[in-house]
């Protein structure tokens, strides 16, 4: 899964966050600085994805934080206007990550694709994807990968 995801990083000119996504992911994979050496659960396959999200370039979006780090900078004020902004610059398209900041991107109509990585495990906690959202989207299924646990990913574009 971390390979796919590498991938799939490697190929978006940037990478939307919100404040909490961003200080897990960071906290999670940001390279070390003193020793430059991971621990010893990060084996080949998660080097490489670490390696990919530290490289990549990212956008915040935070009205708390007062700076970023980590190849960051931090969106503020109209998200939409912003994310418009940024969507018209960008090459590849950007890879948007968390659970608040995809809904808010839902309501303004501001995704052109969805992908849900279903995995083969049920639990019983946890956020709910799109808990809130005031009206229905409707989609198009684009591509489906299953891999060898099981889990599948599914792409999707809004139809509209």
């Amino acid at each position: 899964m971390h390979h796919y995801h590498a991938e799939n990083l490697a190929k978006a000119d940037a990478l939307l966050l919100g404040r909490v996504t961003y200080e897990m992911m960071e906290a999670a994979w940001r390279e070390p600085a003193e020793t430059g050496v991971r621990p010893d659960w990060m084996e080949d396959w998660m080097e490489s994805f670490a390696r990919t999200i530290d490289a990549a370039k990212k956008y915040v979006v935070s009205s708390t934080l007062e700076q970023v780090d980590w190849n960051a900078e931090i969106v503020r004020g109209d998200l939409g206007k912003a994310v418009q902004k940024l969507k018209q610059e960008s090459g590849e398209g950007l890879a948007v990550g968390g659970v608040k900041l995809p809904l808010a991107l839902a309501e303004l109509e501001l995704i052109d694709e969805y992908e849900f990585v279903v995995q083969p495990r049920l639990a019983g906690h946890g956020p709910t994807l799109f808990a809130g959202l005031s009206k229905y989207v409707d989609l198009k299924l684009v591509s489906r990968l299953e891999f060898g646990s099981g889990a599948v990913a599914l792409r999707y574009e809004p139809r509209r």
